[in-house]
């Protein structure tokens, strides 16, 4: 059974964290620094070509692991304990609950391998399965029961990401969802609110938002949006006539002056551009199907709040996002800066500012190795 958690917030070997996207890998190892502090032991990222790796699936097996090969060999990586993550979209988080009287794990394992199909849209012979106990209830019956994360992917995503490791030379010690690395880096950031309230992470990648709602620190429900950093930035450079680019950093680089919702302009582009009104199209488009996954979710929840969203992922390094959200979707928004929230002192030679919203994953992947 391949193992997408040994525990949510959990370490393991030490080893390294190595994320794989549509447009780059990226790669950390970090190190502890006195009793509770951290320090980057080890950064590096490269390219990814076009056709390589699409929409969350590792599309030219061959050519990824020759990437990946040549891509720690250069940087003269010895490690070979690795944690990567899969993205949202290739897996199925569900909360499950189970008797009570299950507590030998034996007997747990066993009750969810034959009740997790039905909770899968795929047939349960086709599927990764893994768990998680978390704490007891007392249900509408006045049963107590026992709340298990269940977490599954189709066999051949995750058998895909084995295999590329493997002729890549490197040992993938643990394959978690990518989620589950942000969550990891915001925990003291959850702790804050109550189990009546909920947060939102709006995890802007390149090429597609993942949205999950966390409760009491917990996933409930997630959904990916097919809107990313590239359909932004391609939306904006189609309007300029400027070429289209993989390089997000020109959208990374900009900032939105927000007057209001409606007259919303891009002080360094002006407001009349036919640039910033494209973008600001896609965007709208973005947080339209925020507040609809938001409302789908509260529809079917008793008694909870939208507390607060959290805005990741490479596009939430523009400039000012988080008030755009604020004023469209009328919830609290915070950017969040990975590096902040781990208190690490890089330098802006090493890594950009803008670039740095866009490691969560990684740092998260990181953090559970040291």
């Amino acid at each position: 059974m391949v193992s997408f958690f040994k525990n949510l917030f959990s370490r393991s070997k030490n080893g390294i964290g190595l994320e794989i996207c549509p447009d780059r890998v990226n790669l950390i190892k970090l190190k502890k620094q006195g009793s509770s502090g951290y320090k980057l032991d080890l950064f590096a990222t490269e390219e990814v070509p076009d056709g390589i790796f699409v929409e969350g699936e590792i599309i030219d097996r061959p050519a990824m692991a020759s990437l990946l090969d040549d891509f720690v060999t250069a940087n003269k990586i010895k490690v070979k304990n690795i944690a990567t993550a899969i993205p949202g979209r290739e897996s199925i988080v569900r909360l499950v609950p189970v008797p009570a009287e299950l507590e030998d794990e034996n007997e747990l394992r066993d009750y969810i391998n034959q009740e997790a199909g039905l909770y899968l849209p795929f047939p349960r012979e086709e599927a990764d399965v893994d768990y998680q106990r978390l704490g007891s209830f007392v249900d509408e019956d006045e049963v107590e029961k026992v709340q298990v994360l269940l977490v599954a992917t189709r066999k051949e995503v995750t058998d895909s990401y084995i295999a590329t490791f493997r002729e890549a030379g490197l040992s993938l010690d643990i394959i978690e969802v990518s989620s589950f690395s942000i969550l990891r880096i915001i925990r003291e950031q959850l702790q804050q609110f109550t189990p009546s309230e909920a947060s939102v992470l709006v995890d802007l990648e390149f090429d597609s938002t993942e949205l999950v709602v966390v409760v009491d620190g917990v996933p409930q429900f997630s959904r990916t949006i097919p809107i990313g950093c590239f359909q932004i930035q391609s939306a904006l450079s189609e309007a300029m006539n400027l070429p289209p680019s993989r390089n997000i950093e020109l959208l990374q680089g900009m900032t939105l002056p927000i007057d209001g919702v409606e007259t919303m302009t891009m002080g360094t582009m002006g407001g009349n551009n036919p640039g910033t009104t494209a973008m600001m199209k896609v965007l709208g488009e973005l947080a339209d199907e925020v507040r609809r996954s938001i409302d789908f979710y509260l529809n079917q929840s008793d008694g909870l709040e939208v507390a607060q969203i959290f805005l990741v992922g490479p596009g939430s390094s523009i400039g000012q996002l988080d008030e755009f959200f604020m004023q469209r979707l009328s919830i609290p928004t915070t950017q969040i800066d990975p590096v902040d929230s781990l208190g690490l002192e890089i330098s802006e030679e090493l890594i950009p500012p803008v670039q740095r919203p866009g490691l969560g994953v990684v740092l998260g992947l990181s953090l559970r190795e040291v």
